[in-house]
């Protein structure tokens, strides 16, 4: 008979509650880089840059969406082009920090490329960090600019008007037509870049 107990171990309560994947984590932490942490939500946008520390992680740099109604974004705040435009606010504040390579953090996201997680990176990596990633998982230029976005809402607009007004009220609420879309987002992404000196 063996004098010691059972050889279960109790995951930790955040890895119980599936909020953190610790093995995945620890990956990271070994890299001895700072983590380019996208998130996003059915409403917002957030990305961070982060290092660890013994009293926990240690935020250099931050972005999230509501933030871009400075630059008068008034587009969806849970979209791609909010995502990206995220990911480059944050970029450029990295940046200013010193900070110029980070390691990607998406957590438990399982995400499919060009998904709009990688949207975010891509923001980071156009303002300036470099962050390993394959180019092949980066949504194009076009989606960035929410064009697909833009011309979804004209093909429903002349086929379907009364769904258009509807699927498009916040649009339409907040002045901004959504075809017009990749030219507002042209204009506040400029803005961006013109505040952080590009």
């Amino acid at each position: 008979m063996t004098d010691h107990g059972p050889h279960r171990r109790v995951p930790y309560r955040r890895e119980r509650e599936k909020r953190t994947d610790y093995y995945y984590r620890r990956s990271l932490l070994r890299s001895g880089r700072p983590r380019f942490i996208a998130r996003h939500s059915l409403k917002n946008v957030r990305a961070q840059v982060a290092t660890p520390s013994s009293e926990g992680d240690e935020i250099l740099a931050s972005a999230y969406s509501g933030e871009l109604s400075k630059w008068n974004w008034r587009g969806y705040k849970s979209n791609t082009p909010a995502a990206y435009l995220v990911g480059l606010l944050c970029g450029y504040r990295a940046k200013e920090t010193g900070v110029n390579e980070c390691i990607l953090d998406i957590d438990r996201y399982v995400a499919s490329p060009q998904a709009k997680i990688f949207a975010i990176l891509k923001g980071g990596v156009e303002a300036g960090l470099d962050i390993p990633h394959k180019k092949r998982i980066l949504p194009s230029e076009e989606r960035c600019k929410g064009e697909h976005i833009s011309n979804y809402a004209q093909k429903l607009k002349s086929e379907e008007e009364e769904k258009y007004k509807s699927q498009f009220s916040s649009y339409i609420r907040r002045d901004l037509p959504p075809e017009d879309l990749p030219d507002h987002f042209k204009k506040v992404k400029e803005a961006i870049q013109t505040e952080y000196g590009e």
